[in-house]
């Protein structure tokens, strides 16, 4: 099938996995799991779709909030999945980017996404983006506090997402059925198209995304006008 339009950014909010298992009497680390092994397929999915940059959202500023044994398991599995994507970054010419705060992170990952962004930071074909310990509202007020003077026009500047060349996604993704953004790109997020899946993420394919995509793709996108 041909779209006839297809966004240069889409951004994951990749939410459910703990209820996916719960739902299966599964531990909820086998939730997470599945979740992340799902993140490689969709990355991939996006590049046959024609899609430049891809955002996951995995882990917020309120998810330390959870047991330290999940949110240590959590950590494990975003070092594991990095160490994956950077592989396939050099590949096929990926720029791998981080947004969210890096001060809070162990040590280990620190190090690995600092490899990772190091490494394909010259590669502009295409962009996988970890959102990882990363909130809308603190977003903003990290680029505030670098900035002197506040003008609308440069606050963009100061962003996490200032270094991708389509920073607002045009389609934001939540899975699980939940009908919100949770403050997700509060600012970048103000023309983005949504879509509300209610598969958990787990189950949100390959296939569940192309279905999202031609959705948007039957979209009249006016920007106010």
């Amino acid at each position: 099938m041909e779209l006839k339009n297809i966004p240069n950014h889409i951004a994951i909010i990749a939410d459910g996995n703990r209820r996916w298992a719960k739902e299966r009497n599964l531990p909820s680390f086998e939730g997470h799991r599945k979740g992340f092994e799902n993140i490689k397929a969709l990355s991939s999915k996006a590049k046959k779709l024609g899609i430049q940059i891809v955002t996951f959202w995995v882990f917020s500023t309120e998810n330390w909030k959870r047991a330290a044994d999940e949110v240590g398991y959590l950590m494990n599995l975003a070092e594991k999945v990095i160490d994956v994507q950077v592989k396939e970054a050099i590949q096929e010419e990926t720029r791998i980017v981080h947004i969210g705060r890096k001060d809070r992170l162990p040590e280990g990952l620190k190090k690995k996404i600092a490899n990772a962004e190091e490494r394909t930071k010259e590669f502009s074909k295409y962009f996988f983006v970890i959102a990882l310990d990363y909130g809308g509202q603190d977003e903003i007020m990290r680029a505030v506090q670098k900035m002197k003077d506040v003008k609308t026009e440069k606050i963009d500047d100061y962003l996490d997402t200032h270094v991708l060349p389509y920073p607002n996604p045009d389609l934001i993704i939540r899975t699980s059925g939940e009908i919100r953004l949770s403050g997700f790109m509060t600012w970048q997020s103000a023309y983005s198209e949504y879509f509300f899946s209610d598969l958990y993420f787990p189950d949100f394919g390959p296939e569940a995304l192309e279905k999202s995509i031609i959705e948007y793709s039957d979209r009249q996108r006016r920007f106010g006008k």
